[in-house]
């Protein structure tokens, strides 16, 4: 079964309701997806009252892929909130509990810097976050080309099978050590996980100012002919796995939402289960 969603819920107009409110905008948009990607639990560990209105919102066969928090994948700059490491792991695992009891997980995705190369401690760093993590399903992504170069491809793979992770599969920018190159193989016969980035490479390079970064790298709109390249990355891909999440994530300028749908469109693919509220916008085809 092949899944598609977006990277958050909050800022895609094209899926909400004329005069839609905050705070229908996520039951708004699983009229239109299966899957979405929860980024939120990156910037802070979210509150259980959060994932429980977020779960009651939701059809009951909605899936959130949850973005680990910084703290954990080498991310965060600044006062960790946390006393210990320990805490920082304990408080997390809380947090998205309510998903998996709910059967609402569709796993845990840890992506790592781009500064986390392929080198002995950042293996060893990488066991131990999994190994404080296994009562979850794990989707590992690496921003660093080190970890696909020359032979390093198949063992990094290897590794990723040998610990029952899911591999994040990424199409982004080839922008350098800083981005990877699209390895569309999955490590794990029941997920794999497609993030889909875009390509704009001047972007990925020089995201301008902090405050404005992500304006700049996620801004790119894919032609059909891209996308039919991604439709068969992702389908040759089905024949070793049972289920492909695919999540598309450039949303800078709108894009992610009607690139996911033509997406869907080109492989025929509905889904059952989405919230009754459904828009014909998107009706008619492109």
């Amino acid at each position: 079964m092949i899944y598609v969603g977006l990277t958050g819920w909050g800022d895609h107009p094209d899926v909400y309701s004329p005069g839609s409110k905050k705070t229908e905008k996520l039951a708004d948009y699983s009229a239109h997806f299966p899957i979405v990607e929860l980024d939120s639990s990156f910037y802070a560990i979210q509150p259980e009252r959060n994932i429980r209105k977020w779960i009651s919102e939701t059809p009951s066969q909605f899936q959130f892929v949850v973005k680990a928090y910084q703290g954990m994948t080498g991310h965060l700059r600044g006062e960790n909130p946390f006393e210990t490491r320990e805490d920082m792991f304990e408080a997390f695992c809380k947090s998205v509990q309510p998903l998996k009891e709910e059967g609402k997980l569709a796993m845990v995705l840890l992506q790592f810097p781009p500064w986390f190369d392929c080198q002995k401690e950042n293996v060893d760093q990488l066991r131990d976050i999994t190994g404080r993590l296994t009562e979850f399903e794990l989707a590992i992504e690496f921003r660093h080309q080190s970890w696909y170069a020359g032979d390093m491809r198949e063992k990094t793979l290897r590794f990723l099978r040998d610990n029952n992770l899911i591999h994040s599969v990424c199409d982004e920018p080839q922008a350098g050590d800083g981005s990877i190159p699209l390895v569309p193989i999955s490590s794990n016969q029941h997920k794999v996980l497609f993030r889909i980035h875009g390509r704009n490479v001047h972007g990925w390079l020089n995201p301008g100012q902090a405050q404005n970064w992500r304006e700049v790298r996620y801004l790119y709109d894919y032609t059909k002919e891209e996308l039919d390249e991604i439709s068969q990355a992702v389908n040759s891909m089905a024949g070793t796995t049972e289920n492909i999440y695919v999540v598309f994530n450039n949303n800078s300028g709108g894009h992610a939402a009607r690139n996911a749908k033509q997406f869907q469109q080109m492989n025929k693919l509905s889904f059952d289960g989405l919230s009754p509220k459904q828009l014909d916008l998107f009706e008619g085809g492109f």
